[in-house]
């Protein structure tokens, strides 16, 4: 599973447009600053909806069944309407529209509650301990990826892994002396309990260093030959495409790893689109569109479509209504794209909501939309793919109860099997 985070608040009304009658209501709302022309749309095959007219990479994937759409969707305590909203300022997730704490409900999944331990490293408790991690990240120390008893590898996007301050080619006293007491350091030692464990674990680190130096830095893998423009054939030189191929990488070697699952963490930033909001969706929807499929172009060359799903997560959604500066401001509800293998692909789950500012379903006057559909309930289709079992779901999910049963569950994301 490779979870992508859009940090900033992705404005997905812009990424997932309706193209049917409810246009015109869309083109209206948004104003004339914010809303995309129907015809540079991207149509869906099969349903009423397009994508943003920069997501046309991922047409291939859509039309073979490996990418869907999930709507209206982000944190939340229980099912919400609009009076219980108004009503009971205790069922919203704290501090809505925040970005630290709306990264941290996405990433934690406590909506009314500080976590210390995010839903990967959750997961990765459950999981087998192996010599290089399985649980990785692309993108810097997150709160998705902490255990209570696992912890991540975590990758540069490019160059390698190296050790903070260490030169050994330096003639510097104190620089060699620094360093020569880290080695004995890191060396098995018989200076008691303490130093030997934590011995062993800086030796355990610079072991891993350098197996995972040797994937990220090989030159003769064959699945960077397919993140490449779409157009031109030229490499792909962004951040995003630079994560995506070491997960790629990493997904090659999963064998030679032992790994039998593996969990990845990856981002792009940007997304904070409160001025100049065309402008900078498009080059960030590019990117971003581009690298994933490159990414599946990778996994279908692997022989591995049908087992990766890639999916992506956001501080949250934004108001529906253009700001005066040609940008949007932070709202909650948004909609995301799963693409895999295994999907129902070809599909839109969940509804498109009334969009009526203040209607039924804005949590204010300008198109703040009420998620429809939980966070838990988006992700929670994932980790059962993925095998989280039945008994370990409430523990990688802490309101796992509210969201599987009573008529509420994990979206149909997926094949039967």
């Amino acid at each position: 599973m490779v979870g992508i985070f859009l940090f900033g608040g992705n404005d997905a009304w812009n990424m997932v447009v309706p193209n049917d009658g409810r246009y015109a209501d869309y083109a209206k709302q948004r104003g004339s600053s914010i809303a995309l022309a129907q015809s540079s749309l991207m149509p869906l095959a099969g349903t009423t909806f397009a994508l943003h007219a920069a997501m046309a990479p991922l047409k291939t994937a859509w039309d073979e069944g490996a990418l869907s759409v999930v709507l209206n969707t982000g944190p939340l305590v229980t099912p919400l309407t609009k009076a219980l909203y108004t009503n009971r300022p205790d069922l919203r997730p704290v501090n809505l529209m925040s970005h630290e704490d709306q990264q941290n409900q996405w990433q934690g999944l406590r909506p009314r509650a500080t976590s210390r331990d995010g839903f990967m490293g959750r997961i990765n408790d459950q999981a087998k301990a192996t010599r290089l991690p399985s649980l990785i990240s692309v993108a810097g120390s997150q709160l998705a990826l902490i255990g209570d008893r696992s912890a991540p590898l975590i990758l540069p996007s490019s160059g390698p892994m190296v050790r903070y301050g260490y030169d050994p080619s330096s003639h510097d006293a104190g620089i060699k002396a620094r360093q020569a007491a880290i080695a004995t350091f890191a060396d098995v030692s018989s200076y008691g309990a303490i130093t030997s464990l934590t011995s062993r674990a800086v030796s355990s680190a610079y072991a891993q260093a350098v197996e995972a130096n040797n994937i990220i830095g090989s030159t003769d893998s064959a699945v960077d030959k397919h993140f490449v423009h779409p157009t031109t054939g030229a490499p792909l030189n962004t951040d995003i495409a630079h994560q995506l191929m070491r997960v790629a990488r990493m997904i090659e070697a999963h064998s030679a790893l032992a790994h039998a699952k593996q969990t990845f963490f990856v981002s792009q930033t940007g997304y904070d689109t409160h001025t100049n909001q065309i402008n900078t969706e498009n080059e960030l929807y590019t990117d971003l569109a581009n690298a994933l499929s490159g990414f599946y172009n990778a996994i279908k060359f692997l022989r591995l479509r049908d087992s990766v799903t890639a999916f992506t997560m956001s501080d949250f959604g934004r108001v529906f209504k253009g700001n005066a500066n040609g940008g949007t401001d932070h709202g909650w509800g948004s909609n995301h794209l799963v693409l895999g293998g295994s999907l129902q692909g070809g599909r839109i789950h969940g509804r498109y909501p009334d969009t009526t500012f203040g209607g039924p379903e804005d949590a204010s006057s300008d198109g703040r939309w009420i998620p429809s559909i939980a966070a838990e309930e988006y992700i929670g289709a994932i980790a059962k793919w993925y095998g989280v079992s039945a008994a370990d779901l409430p523990y990688v999910f802490p309101n796992w109860s509210t969201w599987n049963g009573g008529g509420r569950g994990p979206v149909p994301l997926f094949k039967a099997t």
